[in-house]
């Protein structure tokens, strides 16, 4: 459904919960009122028609850290628990930035000792300056022969 059908159904929502006769304390009444205060920041989602009404991109970039959970529990230590924690972390956004992530965490390991501090931002994940052969979607050099 596009914006052109969504906007006027969730206009009738709205002129709907307005006129609604429900009691102010039940929990019809309650969601009413919710819905009814949240209306001005649930219609910015039709500004811009690269915005989902949907939070399933949020929902499958924590699924990872979920599963992770489970595993952080088995850690020795609490620094260890840490150390996979940030490690974890920088994969996933490693992941969400369109980049391999062995061989977007084997660049890091072998730019960064022989690399000056100052050039710390050339490694992050969203980097211009990052190779292409750890970037999804790109031939690998290697691959191609």
């Amino acid at each position: 459904m596009g914006t052109r059908e969504a906007v006027p159904l969730a206009q009738e929502l709205f002129a709907w919960a307005r006129s609604a006769n429900a009691l102010p304390q039940s929990l019809l009444g309650k969601a009413i009122h919710y819905a009814l205060q949240q209306q001005p920041y649930l219609m910015n989602v039709f500004l811009d028609g690269r915005l989902e009404l949907s939070n399933n991109l949020a929902e499958r970039s924590i699924k990872a850290f979920v599963i992770g959970r489970k595993n952080w529990l088995f850690s020795n230590s609490p620094k260890g628990a840490q150390s996979s924690s940030v490690i974890y972390s920088i994969i996933e956004t490693a992941k969400e930035n369109g980049l391999k992530p062995f061989e977007y965490l084997e660049y890091v390991f072998t730019a960064m000792p022989n690399g000056a501090a100052s050039d710390t931002d050339k490694v992050l994940p969203w980097s211009q300056d990052l190779p292409d052969h750890i970037k999804v979607g790109r031939l690998d050099p290697l691959m191609s022969c």
